[in-house]
């Protein structure tokens, strides 16, 4: 065969051109104006590297020389720069009422209220404990915080990706009305004749609202959505290409008796808008529309089977040019990740030694391992940076899953369908939401492999990997090559995080509360762990968890449950819960108080030792001693301030003390001596911190952990004390996580 003497260009498909220059080079134009995107996006917003993706797809259209293919990638990037900018500086229409006490009414989704004038979306909290429907809430309106912990949640950022610049907080409800027209009609019959946790369960699988199961638990306490999270399921309740197959393979199979597949193409095409209008917009969810739409009108118009890498950049495509700041969303890489992966599936499992004559159920369990392992390989890094832990029983966990989610998924649409008549299916469906939710308690109690953030280096040692293994899969790469890659970056993965080890104390921004963590000699302590009383905020599991795990963080020598306050121990539950413990340390085991014994209860349930200290305990790593300086003896207070666990740590010359919120009646009796930095007592409070406790101890420094609050804290009496006493004030609500070196 000739080669050609120039560049020729052969359309394929809708959607894609193969382009030839001595050698094939298969290069879909939505693929390279998708990229071309993502790099507009991605230098508007400030990140260097969206350059290096444009100079990448750049040269990739130069080396093919295809002009057109250059005026694509330049004019897509040019279009996502343009987006991202005016989508940064849209103007908010609720900056009026910022600050100010309000009352709101509007449609509640399940996550956020969209109210109709002005036009915008807020996000409540607390959440209101109601299905969607017409709501009216009374709060303050402020601005959401961005990320103020390391490896901590940057709510600002992830509500402006979701349209949402105002918070509603302190929200107490005044009047609520159920949802009604089709999703209300749709609603009910996924709740009707089902327990609580299978109604549940049934809005997560078939609309995404997961307003619900996020606050079921199973008998153990274990919480729904933690089990299918450590399961490797949670992809399970959030709406993806899964629903849309399903739903659309069973509408398919009732049309079979169509004449020829345009017809069902053109009759499958408005039953996919109207499920697309029912569930609502969501990158996964857009993504599988979009490219199930684009199948559908390639097979109705005749087009033939498209190119499957043309229809996943004609996706990204549109959604990144409604929503460019959906490139940073979870979701959106996740699913797109995903579904790439799954393009090798064929491949995969056709390295099965004759596959083709083994049974067909055998081949479908080949061909879903094999999905199910490329998913999760293709999302591994995203999935350890998000979420901290990667499921080790994913595979069996999935496999079981998937195949009654085969079932679950149309027959709960028939029940929405349905609505109240819905009594006559909904048993059915009752027995198969038990059965995925009994599969995903037996594999949350697997153990899972804790992780820590990913750097910018360990994402690229994971494309390095990633490319090697397609290219093994492609028959590109001889396996010997790819083994020694793998081993290569797998040793990289054991070299220390850290040249020295740290020595230091990290006061955590866990907004009105405590928590703090010192490190030094590879002692790793944690005092107190954050809470957030009346709200459905978990600050243990989303901030302190997520913190220690970025701070390398996988164990614990000690943890300091000061007294019995939700905002000191609440979180402490998440933590005792996630990460290896050695002794949980207490002044007062007051078992009536419910959040100090759901701390215990999940001590003893990991194993932990439960210490009730007195001064004098202590423990030691070389020239770094905790010294435990009250309680003195038995309890000597009903109020569980006054029986805060306090203890002072000494490094050579550094001295510092953490006092819980002790009253100055009893700070005066401590002893405490010269601290190079005081933490105060109570947040600020004007009943702590006295003139002759600065007097005593000369602080040069000290640190206040406070949030927003009602209280008053801190109190402007003790930061007057402070400024008399030339003593430096460091507040977390003003300055986020403060972390303190040891000498």
């Amino acid at each position: 065969m000739g080669v050609p003497r120039g560049p020729t260009v052969t359309p394929v498909v809708a959607s894609a051109v193969v382009l030839e220059r001595g050698r094939r080079a298969f290069l879909p134009w939505p693929v390279v104006g998708a990229l071309a995107l993502m790099a507009g996006v991605l230098v508007a917003f400030g990140a260097w590297w969206g350059a290096l993706l444009l100079a990448v797809v750049a040269g990739a259209a130069a080396w093919v020389r295809a002009p057109a293919l250059m005026l694509v990638a330049l004019v897509c990037f040019g279009v996502g720069f343009a987006r991202e900018r005016a989508w940064w500086a849209a103007p908010d229409v609720m900056t009026p009422w910022v600050g100010a006490r309000v009352t709101l009414s509007g449609e509640w989704d399940g996550q956020f209220l969209r109210l109709a004038d002005p036009p915008a979306r807020v996000s409540v909290r607390p959440k209101p404990r109601v299905d969607p429907g017409r709501v009216t809430v009374a709060g303050v309106l402020v601005r959401p915080e961005g990320r103020r912990t390391p490896g901590g949640f940057d709510e600002a950022f992830w509500l402006r990706t979701s349209g949402v610049r105002t918070v509603l907080v302190g929200a107490r409800g005044r009047a609520y009305a159920p949802e009604a027209g089709v999703r209300g009609w749709f609603r009910r019959g996924l709740n009707v004749g089902l327990s609580a946790r299978q109604a549940a369960l049934m809005e997560a699988v078939e609309l995404g609202d997961r307003s619900d199961i996020g606050r079921e638990a199973f008998e153990d306490g274990v919480a729904v959505r933690e089990a299918f999270n450590r399961a490797g399921l949670a992809h399970l309740m959030a709406l993806s290409g899964q629903n849309v197959a399903l739903l659309l393979g069973a509408l398919a199979f009732v049309l079979v008796r169509s004449p020829v597949a345009r017809v069902r193409a053109w009759l499958l095409v408005p039953a996919l808008g109207a499920y697309w209008w029912l569930v609502g917009e969501s990158p996964s969810v857009d993504r599988a529309c979009l490219m199930a739409l684009a199948v559908l009108l390639g097979t109705a118009t005749g087009r033939g089977r498209l190119d499957v890498y043309g229809v996943i950049g004609l996706a990204a495509m549109a959604s990144l040019a409604l929503h460019p700041a959906w490139l940073f969303d979870v979701g959106f890489q996740l699913s797109f990740l995903a579904v790439l992966a799954l393009t090798l599936t064929p491949r995969v499992a056709a390295m099965v030694p004759r596959l083709g004559e083994r049974h067909r159920v055998v081949r479908a369990l080949v061909y879903g391992a094999a999905a199910t392992l490329l998913a999760e390989a293709a999302t591994l890094p995203v999935v350890a940076h998000t979420f901290g832990t990667v499921p080790l029983v994913g595979l069996p966990a999935n496999l079981v899953a998937e195949l009654i989610m085969g079932a679950l998924v149309p027959l709960g649409f028939l029940a929405g369908l349905l609505g109240p008549l819905a009594v006559v299916v909904n048993p059915l469906v009752g027995v198969l939401a038990d059965a995925l939710l009994a599969v995903a308690q037996a594999a949350g109690r697997a153990p899972v492999l804790t992780w820590g953030n990913v750097s910018a280096a360990g994402f690229a040692a994971y494309g390095v990997f990633a490319l090697a293994g397609v290219l093994a899969v492609l028959g590109r790469v001889r396996p010997p090559a790819f083994l020694a890659v793998a081993g290569v970056l797998a040793l990289g993965t054991l070299l220390p995080a850290h040249l020295s080890p740290p020595r230091d104390i990290t006061y955590l921004d866990v907004g009105q509360g405590d928590s703090t963590l010192i490190r030094a000699n590879g002692l790793r302590v944690l005092i107190d762990g954050g809470g957030s009383p009346g709200s459905d905020f978990d600050v243990g599991a989303r901030t302190v968890v997520p913190a220690l795990r970025a701070l390398g963080v996988r164990a614990l020598d000690v943890v300091v449950a000061t007294h019995a306050d939700a905002d000191h121990v609440e979180g402490l539950t998440a933590v005792l819960n996630t990460l290896p413990v050695g002794e949980l340390w207490v002044g007062h085991r007051h078992e009536a108080d419910p959040v100090l014994r759901a701390v215990l209860d999940a001590a003893r349930a990991r194993g932990v030792r439960v210490r009730e200290v007195r001064r004098g305990d202590h423990v030691q790593a070389g020239d770094v001693a905790l010294n435990v300086l009250w309680p003195r003896g038995a309890p000597w207070s009903a109020a569980d301030n006054d029986n805060s666990v306090a203890v002072r740590l000494e490094a050579l010359t550094f001295r510092t003390a953490f006092l819980g919120d002790l009253p100055s009646s009893v700070e005066d009796t401590l002893g405490l001596g010269r601290l190079s930095v005081l933490k105060l007592a109570h947040h600020g409070s004007r009943h702590s911190s006295s003139a002759a406790l600065l007097r005593e101890t000369a602080p040069a420094d000290a640190i206040i952990s406070v949030g927003r609050n009602t209280y008053g804290h801190p109190h402007g009496d003790v930061l007057d004390r402070l400024a008399g006493a030339h003593v430096r004030a460091w507040r977390t609500d003003q300055l986020g996580t403060v972390t303190w070196p040891i000498p």
